[in-house]
């Protein structure tokens, strides 16, 4: 990957993240997370470069700018794709979720990676799934 450059800054962040869903539902693969995930990327002031999903859980390599937090990015994906979710499948996810319109468990995981780790990431990544 190359440094961004803005006017007073030169920078590369990226981050491994890690979202569940509530509870281990094996659920994950019956919706379109990727889609929903990375149309609210692109809707945002970050970027994923790598996505893969499991049953249960997903995987990400995201990039942003040092302005916004490992915080944002999660808090940002995680509640849009849970509203997106909720407006579109609100008849499938009640059998799960029948309490609260819920989908993420509260914790993620985020790891920091510098550039000359980026390849075993992405291809941690693709193992996944």
């Amino acid at each position: 990957m190359e440094y961004v450059t803005k006017n007073h800054s030169k920078f590369l962040l990226m981050y491994h993240l890690i979202f569940v869903v509530k509870y281990r539902k094996r659920i994950v693969d019956k919706f379109p997370i990727k889609d929903i995930l990375q149309e609210v990327s692109d809707a945002s002031d970050f970027a994923i470069l790598k996505m893969e999903v499991d049953k249960d859980h997903v995987h990400l390599l995201a990039q942003s700018e040092p302005k916004i937090s490992p915080l944002k990015v999660v808090k940002t994906l995680k509640g849009i794709s849970t509203i997106i979710l909720w407006k579109n499948f609100e008849k499938e996810l009640k059998k799960d979720f029948w309490k609260e319109h819920t989908f993420w468990s509260d914790g993620y995981f985020v790891c920091s990676i510098g550039n000359v780790s980026e390849k075993t990431i992405r291809r941690y990544i693709d193992e996944q799934g």
